[in-house]
């Protein structure tokens, strides 16, 4: 946990101090002038640079961040391990199915029954497996389960899912910063930054919960299209069979660490479903069963 911790703090650092040398070289200090107006061009840049920069940095970094913050152990097919080995042959040769590269395949230490991927590109990604998913499952459901990620990299799901939340973080600081600076003008001169600050802290929180709503529902979309590829490479039924085994052992699943939220195959239940990144379990039954 600590070393989790630490490592998302200094990542996000390391973010802050490229994007503010990004903004130095585009020449954008302030979006203030000096005669203490908002000038809407340097508002954009920064909200664009910050936002849009911020998610593509995040992206490139994630196959890195994942392998050093779940402790993932890359696999080559000649471990020795019959299992792991097995594992490492099944996802190269979806993985050629699918036309796309052979990804980087690892397994990390946990009790919790999962599986993600994640990575910059088709060409830089990465399929990770949990010993609990492996212990927990048939193989010809962990097969499943692994064609369903093959299928989030084909459908390039890492990428669309970045520039939507790149977007969605633009314009989160655009509209606080514009609502909180007009707000300001209203008030006296000796309290307009505290009111401007107390404005727009409040503005990012309930604008950023408003777009998760928006972000949650495209990844819930993009669930049903990997169930469909799970299918297609590991074949239908057993394909549901994987996902009622997930249901069964939900309780397996680490949602202790919202940084990796979008990592974890359960999604949540009741109103809170509207800010799961995944579907409820039953729903991605009924879809394959229905051949959607």
């Amino acid at each position: 946990m600590g070393k989790r911790v630490l490592l998302f703090v200094l990542t996000n650092l390391a973010v802050m101090v490229v994007l503010s040398i990004v903004l130095s070289l585009l020449g954008v200090g302030s979006y203030v002038g000096q005669d203490g107006q908002l000038e809407l061009g340097a508002l954009m840049v920064f909200s664009l640079v910050w936002g849009m920069g911020g998610a593509f940095i995040s992206l490139q970094l994630s196959r890195w961040m994942a392998k050093r913050a779940m402790g993932i152990r890359l696999l080559d097919g000649r471990s020795g391990n019959e299992a792991l080995d097995w594992l490492y042959t099944t996802v190269a040769q979806q993985a050629q199915q699918a036309n796309l590269p052979v990804p980087e395949i690892g397994i990390y230490e946990s009790g919790e029954v999962n599986a993600f991927a994640t990575g910059p590109s088709k060409k830089r990604s990465l399929v990770a497996v949990s010993t609990g998913l492996l212990q927990s499952m048939q193989r010809q459901e962990v097969a499943a389960v692994t064609g369903h990620e093959i299928g989030h990299i084909a459908n390039g799901d890492m990428v669309t899912m970045t520039l939507i939340q790149g977007v969605i973080n633009a314009f989160v600081l655009f509209f606080a910063r514009l609502i909180a600076f007009a707000v300001s003008m209203f008030v006296h001169e000796k309290i307009s930054w505290v009111v401007s600050f107390a404005v727009r802290m409040v503005l990012v929180i309930v604008l950023s919960i408003l777009g998760s709503l928006v972000t949650s529902w495209f990844s819930r979309r993009r669930e049903f299209r990997a169930d469909a590829a799970g299918a297609s490479l590991a074949g239908r039924e057993n394909m549901i069979a994987a996902l009622r085994r997930l249901a069964v052992n939900s309780e397996r699943i680490d949602t202790a660490h919202a940084a990796l939220a979008t990592m974890k195959i359960s999604g949540r239940k009741g109103w809170l479903q509207a800010f799961s990144t995944h579907p409820p379990i039953e729903e991605r039954i009924a879809a394959l069963q229905m051949g959607r």
